[in-house]
């Protein structure tokens, strides 16, 4: 690949800047004055560039990234290497769908029978309304009437407090 020569694209980036010129000046005339100014703007840009040094930057990023796709393709190591990265991605997809599945060694601690609302235990008081649901069952003695859900969660509240 022919490397940066500051002599040739001097002239060159001089060059597209007038053709750029050229056209913004035709573009002004026919589209307006937005059209024109916009032309300008993308026509100053080479030789900016050039007098920034930013183009011969730019110039080795280009040159770097054609060198390194030359390399990837011909390159039998670097074929190797994405072999094994998408052995690693697929493995650590494996690894998350097993362990979702329940594919780890360790065993849960057993759940101890759920003890009522408002007592302590080893791992603090349960709260209310995990017990509500279990408590709004109907009595048995009474024929089923619709009752409203909340009143039934009140009374037994107010029954595991000690108030009647």
């Amino acid at each position: 690949m022919p490397d940066f020569n500051d002599l040739t694209l001097l002239p060159f980036c001089v060059g597209l800047t007038l053709l750029g010129l050229i056209g913004s000046w035709f573009a002004w005339r026919r589209r307006g004055i937005a059209a024109g100014t916009r032309g300008v703007a993308w026509s100053l840009l080479p030789v900016s560039l050039y007098l920034t040094g930013l183009l011969e930057l730019v110039w080795d990023v280009v040159r770097s990234a054609v060198s390194w796709v030359t390399h990837l393709i011909f390159s039998p190591t670097v074929w190797s290497g994405f072999a094994l990265f998408g052995v690693s991605v697929v493995l650590y997809v494996v690894a998350g769908v097993a362990r979702g599945r329940g594919g780890n060694e360790k065993k849960a601690p057993k759940k101890q029978p759920a003890s009522p609302a408002g007592e302590l235990t080893q791992t603090g008081p349960e709260p209310a309304s995990a017990t509500t649901a279990k408590a709004a069952k109907p009595s048995k003695g009474k024929a089923k009437q619709p009752e409203s859900s909340e009143f039934d969660e009140i009374e037994d509240i107010l029954k595991r407090h000690g108030i009647n």
